[in-house]
């Protein structure tokens, strides 16, 4: 995945002090802090903060339920919504959701409720003695979902409970897509996405079958065949080009690779880091892969981004830990050349001045160079081609390069479904894929429901 960073000399340091900076970004509640910082809730009736979360969260009840010392009733107040709380709680923009919804930053202390740190401190210290939730009696229906990422297991995990049987199939060998393979390792460090998925997966009625590519030894005609519905949650698994001479040289690399093959390193120390490294987009992603080259040793980081930091995609949290960690943000400038040296590995880009005319991006016609020993393309990510290709699949309604969906998650296609990133609704977001997955599993049910009395 990372072939054209061999070149490049391994990470400086053993893997256990590499380890060390790829920890939590913040540190946990302690139980004390977690009872202190709950009593600030003020239990708002109609909540703004749960209508502000994608997955409709309950924030105040399980804020409540912290305060009373029940910790196992507020992750279960958290999980039936969303079962990926978890990652959520780590992962989600709570900063531009529910916590800049909460009232309390309207107050005197104008800080809101630190509702992110207190879901996980729910989930982290919940133990329970049976999985909190139980099957519905069998329905006898058997649903096939495609992709093992947030939307994919959401969806089956709520068509489980709702008494189906699942069979999801999945193009890699683990489950969890971007929480496995795409979040930067100091959001999720060790093997917290595995302990979630094996946690879902316990409720039953959940088959997972590895390898099974859509498009190539897997076709939605046969899927569409055999299974009382199908739920697509594709993802967005190739990445978008430069169009530039020289983006398959040595030293050039998707982002989205990289961070792959940084989480499912076993040594650290072995990952290929450059001393001097250019990242170029404007989203988590970009500013994901900047942090964490540095941290693996990389002396000189610069994120360069055509337009202007407020019309950055990275929320501005994000965009501080970037500064946090010494990366260096270049605005108003667009990729151009990709610098080679005598060998033909990349040697640094050069990039084009831009500005604004009459609210359109446009070249200055001046030109800065940036001395680079690896570039890192985070510009975006959009369907493989190839997984739709089959006669039945070219028939799905598309919106851009994603399929249309309904309001409930339906496809041109009767019995086909889709949602997460391979839909045109909404953010790329975890939380937001999850819910996608939720919602579109209750209208397979219903829609099944609704046949059977026909």
């Amino acid at each position: 995945m990372i072939e054209s960073l061999h070149h490049l000399p391994p990470a400086a340091g053993t893997h256990g002090a590499l380890s060390e900076r790829f920890t939590d970004l913040a540190p946990a509640l302690t139980a004390r802090q977690a009872a202190i910082e709950s009593a600030r809730c003020l239990y708002c009736y109609d909540a703004p903060c749960t209508r502000a979360c994608p997955t409709g969260i309950d924030v105040a009840s399980f804020i409540r339920n912290i305060h009373e010392g029940n910790v196992e009733g507020a992750a279960v107040n958290i999980l039936k919504q969303n079962i990926f709380g978890g990652s959520c709680s780590r992962v989600c923009p709570t900063e531009i959701l529910c916590e800049d919804a909460c009232v309390r930053n309207d107050d005197a202390e104008g800080q809101p409720v630190k509702i992110g740190l207190l879901q996980r401190h729910a989930i982290d210290n919940a133990h329970f003695a049976d999985h909190p939730f139980r099957r519905a009696p069998s329905t006898g229906r058997t649903i096939a979902v495609v992709g093992a990422g947030p939307a994919g297991l959401s969806c089956a995990h709520r068509l489980a409970l709702l008494g189906h049987d699942v069979v999801v199939f999945e193009a890699r060998d683990k489950a969890g897509g971007l929480n496995e393979y795409g979040i930067a390792k100091y959001k999720l460090p060790g093997d917290f996405a595995q302990r979630e998925v094996d946690f879902l997966l316990s409720i039953g009625g959940i088959e997972i079958q590895y390898g099974r590519i859509l498009g190539s030894n897997l076709h939605l005609q046969d899927l569409h065949t055999r299974y009382d519905a199908v739920f697509l949650g594709l993802g967005l698994g190739a990445s978008r080009r430069l169009g530039l001479t020289g983006e398959d040289a040595p030293g050039l690399a998707a982002a989205v690779d990289y961070i792959a093959t940084l989480r499912q390193a076993a040594d650290l120390a072995a990952l290929p880091v450059p001393k001097r490294a250019v990242v170029i987009g404007a989203g988590n992603t970009a500013v994901d892969m900047a942090v964490q080259i540095g941290r693996l040793g990389a002396e000189d980081v610069t994120l360069v981004y055509r337009r202007g930091v407020e019309a950055m995609s990275a929320t501005g949290h994000e965009i501080e830990i970037a500064k946090t960690n010494g990366v260096r943000i270049r605005t108003w400038a667009a990729p151009h050349e990709i610098l080679l040296d005598a060998a033909g590995r990349v040697r640094g880009m050069r990039f084009e001045e831009t500005r604004l005319e009459d609210g359109r991006l446009a070249g200055t016609g001046a030109f800065i160079d940036i001395a680079a020993d690896a570039v890192f393309k985070a510009i975006g990510q959009h369907m493989d081609g190839d997984a739709l290709s089959d006669p039945l699949a070219r028939e799905l309604e598309r919106e851009g390069d994603k399929i249309h969906v309904d309001a409930r998650f339906r496809t041109k296609l009767p019995g086909v479904y889709a949602g997460g990133d391979c839909v045109a609704p909404g953010q790329d977001l975890t939380v937001q894929a999850v819910q996608h997955g939720k919602l579109a599993a209750l209208a397979i049910h219903d829609d099944i429901l609704s046949n059977a009395e026909a």
